[in-house]
């Protein structure tokens, strides 16, 4: 139970921080720019031209009702995170608009912060995500696209956040609509990539005549799983047993290594995985 609440604790705190980064993208690189990218903090900062309410409120509200959404088709877990995110990165922003009243931007390039903006918000976002939470908004319908539709995270991001981005041209100029728009798409390649460049493991699948050393080494040395098949070749109709490993980038080097020594005859195939779902069993 110490250990369960303790795993909370740093959950908690990792969320926090994540929130933390994307407020920061949010208020520092986006807000002094009017950009509209991919989030409700880019819709609110179209709205605010017509509603006399600061970002950090237009964004309060409307994920408020969006939470409602998560939690019908997401689910309790999911949020009661975002819950929590979306709390407090409207106290976030709200914080630094109290702190900067009249900030105005670090570079004074549009394109510029637009590009930090993109790679600091897809570090907050990647962690969120990661731990099951959103920081509310358009991550809300993003969650519910990836889960039910099974599109990627990033693709999913891209679709919500240019009816965001376009939305920017009944409120600024056509220089800001067109930045919204291709920091939308940036932001969602690399989303993309930092959600699932983490989790990108390989499959190994061997057929090898020194197969009991090779498991005794991916258990031993790896300190990893394996699961056995019985397989029978076509050729000949000889019955074997295929060794299938799920290794990350470091593992996948340290066991072809070993086999290529072992059994330079092996037969072996790699796939990709772009994602693995499993409890360890301790």
């Amino acid at each position: 139970m110490r250990g369960k609440y303790w795993s909370y604790i740093q959950d908690m705190a990792v969320i926090t921080f994540a929130t933390f980064i994307v407020a920061v993208a949010v208020f520092f690189f986006m807000m002094p720019n009017n950009l509209a990218i991919a989030s409700i903090a880019g819709l609110a900062v179209v709205l605010q031209k017509f509603i006399p309410l600061s970002v950090a409120t237009i964004s309060l509200i409307f994920n408020v009702g969006l939470l409602v959404i998560g939690f019908i088709f997401v689910g309790k877990e999911f949020g009661g995170k975002t819950v929590y995110t979306s709390v407090i990165l409207p106290v976030f922003v709200g914080l630094f608009e109290k702190l900067f009243p009249n900030y105005k931007g670090l570079t004074g390039d549009p394109f510029l912060e637009m590009i930090c903006y993109i790679f600091i918000i897809s570090i907050g976002l990647s962690l969120l995500f990661n731990h099951n939470a959103s920081s509310g908004g358009l991550d809300i319908i993003v969650k519910i696209l990836n889960k039910y539709l099974h599109i990627d995270k990033g693709r999913a991001m891209s679709f919500a956040g240019m009816l965001v981005s376009f939305s920017a041209i009944f409120a600024y100029d056509t220089k800001t609509v067109v930045l919204s728009v291709l920091g939308t798409y940036l932001n969602g390649i690399i989303l993309d990539y930092y959600l699932f460049g983490t989790n990108i493991k390989k499959k190994v699948c061997i057929l090898s005549a020194k197969n009991d050393e090779i498991k005794k080494f991916i258990l031993e040395n790896m300190h990893s799983g394996a699961t056995l098949y019985k397989v029978i070749g076509a050729y000949n109709n000889k019955e074997l047993e295929e060794v299938v490993a799920i290794v990350n980038k470091r593992e996948y080097g340290l066991l072809m290594q070993y086999i290529r020594q072992l059994d330079p005859d092996a037969f072996v195939t790699v796939s990709t995985i772009n994602e693995v779902m499993y409890k360890p069993k301790c």
